[in-house]
């Protein structure tokens, strides 16, 4: 075999790694594409991806440490009694392998070989250490490079396995040591991780994500030492950072720290979470106002105070909500504009600038520049501060007398009642605009949920790597023994696509869309729905069992109870039976509230998903992605022509309008909505005001107190015979005309387009021989040139369609269901 030479084996970046894989590690995005980095670049960047993360006090690696301290004879011994695989020959490559790396690291000075190590700069070398070994090797005689550098990859398997030398986040992830880390775990701790195998084997975590998982908690023993066992909150955070700098799969992550939370190693009171154990939680009023860097000293300390003063009588997102009003809208604006100032006794003309600029928002990068839609909040927040410091100033003037300040802001200056018309009339408009296609985003949804799960079925039917047709389109169904996931990879554009995805995506927009319908519920309140919300109700009177949905407190802290309708029931029951997915019980997951900054403890929720082997609950970026998929596949628009757009607020308003408008007192419709004053109510609900319905009553009651009794007269007989032959004369070929009494018909008996017919399902195929005879008519017309005429016979050819539609929806609803027949015969002692 010939000597290769140091250039030739290094003149790739992936030292060591089989020339077949290089070109995997090149395009997959790991660290074996970035450059090394020291430790003072590393520190940087780990704490600019952990800005805004609570600060971790992770175990410190130790400096030195028994096997640290023994003599290289003293490491081969020790490596060779390792319960390592393989036979004797390997066992003694092993020693032999150990021996040459402790050869090259006795030229460095330490008393330990932790020392030596770090001195040896091989740290600073994530991605070529073996080339910095070999180009200062001592003695490299007649031996291949190649083969040095696989004894030298061995060697530091050994020492890694045998806690000789303890390396750096930053080295440890940037290689590729699988076998490695294989090693390592049976060495380190067997017993722990056996019980974390024996873990996952019982909550079904299986594939790549396990050993990911596995190797994160390697690693951190490899650093920190000790047992699995000895794993701390503070350690998986720390790790978690020096990942995300490492750019590692995220999903090992949060596994590695779902299982040993599971586990109960990281203690009773740990966070249920990594996300969890990664936040700051609330911060303090201090922490507040210090975010916003406000340079006077004085009023930073009454900010302060202030807010310290009002806080028990806010939740903690309305405080912060006013320490950014008070500190970044009010305060940071003035000293931007006016350096210096140190007094919130404004001049006029100083006030008067900030009222200007008020009207533009300057604080926000994302939407810097649009124009402020309600300055009003902004100016009635800081009027309510003055006149708090003017009322406390007469109470306690030792304390608040020097900040008793006349008030720049006048009372009718925060009253916005034409904006407030404005933003009403913007949101009646926007009820009135999606409530007449609510049943078509329906419809889209119930229909791709049937689509993914025919595509996922279709998929499953076949073994890996065939072909198959479904929906007018061929896929092939990727390689491996896929029970749960499905991949597949269209045969027309090569792009690969998850149909098991796919397919959970759909039927959870499914069910967004239809809990939101049906309850007319807040999208957290939606998030917040357990398995514990269902509440059977007994009616006192009939005795009768009423499910009821429970809804936890929310924006107004105040709880309440939801009929369930049988068409809400069956899809709660679906949720359940999805996310119980066979098991006893619901998978208890911990979400997090994005207003109170805090995470919950561990619920059965309803709306939970199983990613990347770990059960999550849903967010409001996934319920706003699900309802977009819906109204992308749905194809609707608005007036102007662009995609329209649903939030799940909408629901809510349209729930509320269709409500009152069937009927239901303003005053219950606000308490299924959670409402505190029915003003609000009658604010969502897109039709006439309450007032408005109180003096038309009014004014029709005042119009019979004054007209004669005389008038209001018993029908008489032909009158009578009058309205019982209008009626009469609504049968129609279709169905019924259900037009008002004493109305004329507005569409000349154009029944088929008229929206007054209602459609009998039994006169189905007399309106297929209509559409079939429009059809017809259509194509003379286009033979013959008749425009005209073509227009309005598309118009009733698309009003036949819908009628049609809507007997098919009749026939679907109000189906027969045939019971049998009945057989008295063995009962009378007949036979035959």
């Amino acid at each position: 075999m010939a000597t290769e030479s140091f250039e030739e084996v290094f003149a790739s970046d992936e030292v060591g790694v089989p020339a077949d894989r290089r070109t995997h590690f090149r395009h997959s995005g790991h660290q074996a594409t970035r450059r090394d980095l020291t430790a003072a670049e590393f520190a940087e960047l780990l704490a600019e991806a952990s800005e805004g993360d609570r600060v971790p006090t992770p175990r410190p690696t130790p400096a030195t440490w028994d096997r640290s301290e023994l003599d290289a004879e003293g490491v081969v011994e020790l490596i060779g009694g390792l319960p390592f695989r393989g036979n004797d020959d390997h066992q003694r490559r092993r020693r032999r392998a150990a021996r040459t790396l402790l050869t090259w690291l006795a030229q460095f000075e330490g008393a330990t070989w932790q020392e030596r190590w770090i001195n040896g700069g091989l740290e600073d070398a994530q991605r070529t250490w073996v080339g910095q070994v070999l180009a200062t090797y001592p003695d490299l005689g007649s031996r291949s490079v190649r083969s040095l550098t696989c004894e030298i990859h061995t060697g530091m398997m050994a020492l890694l396995a045998g806690q000789i030398i303890r390396p750096a986040y930053r080295w440890l992830l940037a290689q590729h040591f699988n076998f490695t880390l294989i090693q390592t775990r049976r060495m380190i701790d067997p017993d722990g991780f056996a019980r974390m195998e024996a873990h996952c084997d019982k909550t079904d975590r299986t594939g790549q994500c396990r050993t990911g998982a596995m190797n994160c908690v390697a690693m951190i023993l490899l650093n920190k030492g000790g047992y699995v066992a000895d794993i701390t909150v503070d350690d998986c955070v720390d790790f978690a950072a020096a990942m995300r700098v490492s750019h590692r799969a995220a999903r090992h992550v949060t596994l590695f720290y779902s299982l040993l939370f599971e586990m109960g190693i990281l203690g009773d009171d740990a966070p249920p979470t990594l996300a969890a154990a990664r936040a700051p939680g609330q911060r303090t009023v201090q922490q507040m106002v210090d975010s916003y860097r406000i340079v006077s000293p004085r009023v930073r300390e009454l900010l302060i105070a202030y807010l310290t003063i009002r806080k028990p009588e806010l939740d903690y997102a309305s405080l912060r909500g006013l320490a950014s009003t008070l500190c970044l809208t009010y305060w940071r604006d003035l000293e931007k504009h006016h350096p210096g100032i140190d007094s919130i006794d404004l001049a006029p003309e100083v006030a008067a600038a900030w009222k200007h600029r008020l009207k533009t928002i300057r604080e926000s990068k994302q939407r810097k520049g649009q124009k402020r839609e309600k300055p009003e909040r902004v100016m009635l927040a800081v009027r309510a501060f003055y006149l708090d410091l003017a009322q406390w100033a007469v109470t306690d003037p030792a304390r608040w007398g020097p900040w008793g300040v006349p008030c720049p802001i006048r009372a009718n200056e925060c009253v916005g009642t034409k904006r407030e018309r404005a933003s009403k009339a913007r949101m009646h408009q926007r009820t009135r605009q999606r409530a007449p296609v609510l049943p078509t985003l329906v419809a889209t949804a119930e229909r791709l949920k049937k689509e993914a799960v025919a595509r996922v079925e279709a998929a499953r039917a076949v073994a890996p790597r065939e072909g198959f047709t479904i929906g007018g389109e061929t896929f092939i169904r990727g390689g491996g023994d896929i029970a749960k996931t499905t991949f597949v990879f269209d045969t027309e554009t090569g792009r690969r696509r998850n149909f098991g995805l796919e397919e959970d995506e759909a039927f959870w927009g499914w069910a967004i869309v239809e809990v939101l319908r049906h309850t007319g519920i807040r999208v957290e309140e939606l998030m917040e729905l357990t398995h514990h919300s269902f509440v059977a109700y007994t009616l006192p009177s009939t005795g009768e069992v009423v499910p009821m949905l429970q809804i936890a407190p929310s924006k107004t802290d105040r709880e309440r109870l939801i009929l369930v309708s049988p068409e809400l029931g069956d899809v709660l029951t679906a949720i359940i039976h999805r996310v119980r997915n066979g098991k006893a019980v619901l998978p208890l997951v911990s979400r997090y509230d994005h207003h109170e900054h805090v995470h919950s403890p561990l619920l059965p929720f309803l709306f939970q998903r199983r990613i990347y082997m770990r059960d999550s609950a849903t967010n409001r970026n996934f319920v706003a992605r699900c309802i977009d998929n819906i109204l992308l596949a749905s194809g609707l628009t608005d007036a102007s022509g662009e995609p329209l757009r649903f939030t799940p607020h909408d629901f809510r308003r349209i729930f509320a309008t269709d409500a009152i408008r069937t009927g239901l007192p303003p005053h219950i419709a606000a308490k299924i909505l959670g409402h505190t004053n029915v003003n609000t109510t009658m604010r969502y609900a897109a039709i006439y005001s309450d007032d408005v319905i109180a003096h038309h009553r009014a004014f029709i009651a005042r119009r019979r107190s004054l007209r004669p009794g005389a008038e209001y007269r018993d029908l008489t007989p032909e009158e009578w015979q009058e309205f019982l032959g209008h009626f009469e004369l609504r049968k129609l070929e279709l169905g019924v005309c259900t037009r008002d009494f004493g109305s004329p018909c507005v569409h000349e008996h154009a029944c088929i387009r008229c929206p007054a017919l209602r459609p009998d399902p039994a006169q189905a195929p007399r309106l297929r021989e209509i559409i079939a005879n429009l059809h017809a008519r259509v194509d003379e017309a286009k033979q013959q040139g008749w425009l005209g005429e073509i227009a309005g016979l598309e118009v009733s050819l698309a009003a036949a369609n819908d009628k049609l539609a809507a007997m098919n929806r009749l026939t679907e609803r109000h189906g027969p269901v045939h019971l049998g027949m009945p057989d008295f015969r063995p009962a009378t002692g007949l036979q035959g």
